[in-house]
Protein backbone atom coordinates (compact mmCIF):
# COMPACT_ATOMS: atom_id res chain seq x y z
CA UNK A 1 0.00 0.00 0.00
CA UNK A 2 1.31 3.44 -0.87
CA UNK A 3 0.44 6.23 1.56
CA UNK A 4 -0.14 9.87 0.67
CA UNK A 5 2.32 12.49 1.94
CA UNK A 6 1.19 14.14 5.17
CA UNK A 7 -1.32 11.38 5.90
CA UNK A 8 -1.75 10.06 9.42
CA UNK A 9 -0.43 6.57 10.16
CA UNK A 10 0.53 4.47 13.13
CA UNK A 11 3.30 1.99 13.77
CA UNK A 12 2.30 -1.58 13.05
CA UNK A 13 4.88 -2.96 15.50
CA UNK A 14 7.37 -1.85 18.14
CA UNK A 15 10.60 -0.19 16.99
CA UNK A 16 12.93 -0.77 19.96
CA UNK A 17 15.86 1.15 18.41
CA UNK A 18 13.78 4.34 18.77
CA UNK A 19 11.88 3.28 21.92
CA UNK A 20 8.60 3.46 19.98
CA UNK A 21 5.63 1.17 20.47
CA UNK A 22 2.98 -0.35 18.24
CA UNK A 23 0.17 2.14 17.66
CA UNK A 24 2.36 5.26 18.00
CA UNK A 25 0.96 8.02 15.77
CA UNK A 26 2.98 9.68 13.02
CA UNK A 27 2.68 11.87 9.93
CA UNK A 28 4.29 10.83 6.63
CA UNK A 29 6.70 13.54 5.53
CA UNK A 30 8.49 11.79 2.65
CA UNK A 31 8.45 8.66 0.49
CA UNK A 32 11.73 6.76 -0.04
CA UNK A 33 11.84 4.67 -3.19
CA UNK A 34 14.33 1.77 -3.09
CA UNK A 35 15.92 -0.18 -5.92
CA UNK A 36 17.14 -3.73 -6.34
CA UNK A 37 14.19 -5.43 -4.69
CA UNK A 38 14.53 -3.57 -1.40
CA UNK A 39 11.36 -2.47 0.34
CA UNK A 40 10.29 1.15 -0.14
CA UNK A 41 9.97 3.25 2.99
CA UNK A 42 8.82 6.48 4.54
CA UNK A 43 10.13 9.29 6.69
CA UNK A 44 7.78 9.83 9.60
CA UNK A 45 7.33 12.70 12.00
CA UNK A 46 6.50 10.81 15.19
CA UNK A 47 4.02 12.38 17.59
CA UNK A 48 3.98 12.28 21.38
CA UNK A 49 0.94 11.75 23.63
CA UNK A 50 -0.06 15.41 23.07
CA UNK A 51 0.16 14.95 19.27
CA UNK A 52 3.25 17.16 19.10
CA UNK A 53 6.18 16.20 16.91
CA UNK A 54 9.14 14.84 18.86
CA UNK A 55 11.16 12.68 16.43
CA UNK A 56 11.74 11.94 12.75
CA UNK A 57 12.48 8.34 11.73
CA UNK A 58 12.80 6.29 8.54
CA UNK A 59 10.84 3.02 8.38
CA UNK A 60 10.04 0.35 5.79
CA UNK A 61 6.51 0.59 4.38
CA UNK A 62 5.57 -2.68 6.11
CA UNK A 63 6.04 -1.09 9.55
CA UNK A 64 3.13 1.36 9.23
CA UNK A 65 -0.63 1.21 8.76
CA UNK A 66 -3.52 3.62 8.38
CA UNK A 67 -4.25 5.38 11.67
CA UNK A 68 -7.30 3.96 13.43
CA UNK A 69 -8.03 7.28 15.14
CA UNK A 70 -7.70 10.60 13.38
CA UNK A 71 -5.19 12.78 15.25
CA UNK A 72 -7.40 15.85 14.92
CA UNK A 73 -10.21 13.97 16.71
CA UNK A 74 -8.11 13.05 19.76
Amino acid sequence: MKFELFSEVQLEEDIPAHNLHQGTSAIIIDYCSRYGGQEDGYLLEVLDANNLAFDVIAVPASKIEVATANISQQ
